[in-house]
């Protein structure tokens, strides 16, 4: 029986949001969702010296197939962080140069998937909006929900979750063992 993503235990949660310099209470440790945007947003800026071992403890979870969907979350949100090309945050070679094998295989896993829905984009005519907006948000909570589920493509557009499920439902294709359809379910309280 598989047990719900959000309901698995939460120490590896915690270990994360200690790695992370969060300290209880500051966040729902208990939303594993909240826990990899915050962790994500905090070890992908520059200012962090956490990312080495975040990403330390990311290369171990990988080797526990439960933990598997866990941790492509939270690399995908770094991914997403990381290409908005902002100084505030650390290069995608930077952070894959931290990576170890598990963690190279899963962001280079996760990279060809989000080429993937952008070429499906382009090749259906999709329109997607510029990043640059999302870039000018102020409001920190915000920052971390929308800068965590969103990418800035080379061409300066933003391309996110909508499109991955798009792209999910259209194609059938998603990453072997995560469903961006499942994590916009899990998003809005369905499992």
């Amino acid at each position: 029986m598989r047990i719900p993503w959000r309901r698995r235990p939460a120490g590896r949660s915690r270990r994360l949001l200690d790695a992370a310099g969060i300290g209880p209470g500051s966040t729902d440790d208990g939303d594993e969702q909240v826990v990899v945007r915050e962790v994500a947003y905090r070890v992908a800026q520059r200012n962090s010296g956490a990312i080495t071992e975040v990403l330390a403890i990311v290369e171990e979870l990988l080797g526990d197939e439960p933990n598997y969907e866990f941790v492509v979350s939270l690399l995908e949100n770094i991914q997403n962080l990381v290409s908005h090309g902002l100084d505030t945050f650390w290069s995608p070679d930077e952070v894959y140069a931290l990576l170890g094998p598990r963690g190279t295989a899963c962001w280079a896993t996760l990279t060809r998937f989000w080429t993937a829905v952008a070429d499906w984009c382009a090749r259906t005519g999709l329109t997607l909006e510029p990043a640059e907006p999302l870039l000018t948000i102020q409001n920190e909570q915000l920052k971390v929900l929308l800068w965590t589920v969103n990418r800035t493509l080379p061409t300066g557009e933003k391309l996110g979750l909508a499109q991955a499920v798009r792209y999910e439902k259209a194609n059938g294709a998603s990453i072997s063992s995560y469903s961006h359809i499942a994590a916009a379910l899990r998003s809005t309280g369905h499992q």
